[in-house]
């Protein structure tokens, strides 16, 4: 008898193993690479994984697979110009596929993502950019349609008054004249009375 086939699927592995990893990271356990970064002399080391670098960044991917086999089982490699918090950012990121950063700091996180070839991070931070332009636009586009209200309010409301003042009127010859109205017009309803 013939069975069929079946999938086992676990949601949670992916996440599980990006925080299983992320904590080897932090406790420094098989840590095969040393990151250093350096911007206007300030320096950090960042112990990290080839694979998850690898897997993650088309540059440490570059990087890796071309270096020679003599550098032994833990090697560096410097970045200048890097930020020490944004490459720390960056780690984060791909150690947990999410990283929390000030708002001026987006374009920034873009540009390491681009130097290092980081595309889910790039997109990542062009859809928050994206998002993030779209608010502004719709802000900029409700405070311009409130002006423009306020604008016609304010100009209605003189033509409603002179509206209700012609209604609300009385019908005698002397006064129609005296609120500025054209001479046709009382002429027009002192014919319509008789």
């Amino acid at each position: 008898m013939e069975s069929n086939p079946v999938l086992l699927e676990s949601k949670s592995s992916p996440i599980n193993l990006l925080n299983e990893m992320q904590q080897l990271r932090l406790l420094g356990h098989l840590c095969d690479v040393t990151v250093s970064v350096e911007y206007q002399g300030v320096r950090a080391e960042f112990p990290a994984h080839k694979a998850v670098l690898a897997a993650t960044s088309k540059f440490f991917k570059e990087v890796f697979l071309n270096e020679k086999s003599m550098d032994g089982p833990r090697s560096n490699v410097f970045l200048n110009e890097v930020q020490v918090a944004d490459f720390a950012s960056f780690l984060e990121f791909v150690y947990t596929a999410r990283v929390e950063v000030e708002e001026d700091r987006v374009q920034r996180m873009l540009e390491i993502a681009e130097k290092l070839k980081c595309l889910d991070l790039s997109e990542t931070c062009f859809q928050l950019k994206k998002q993030m332009l779209e608010s502004v636009l719709l802000e900029l586009q409700n405070f311009s349609e409130s002006q423009n209200s306020e604008e016609e309010s304010a100009a209605h409301p003189s033509v409603a008054t002179a509206a209700e003042v012609e209604r609300d009127a009385p019908d005698s010859p002397v006064a129609r004249p005296s609120r500025g109205a054209s001479p046709e017009a009382p002429a027009a309803k002192s014919k319509e009375k008789t």
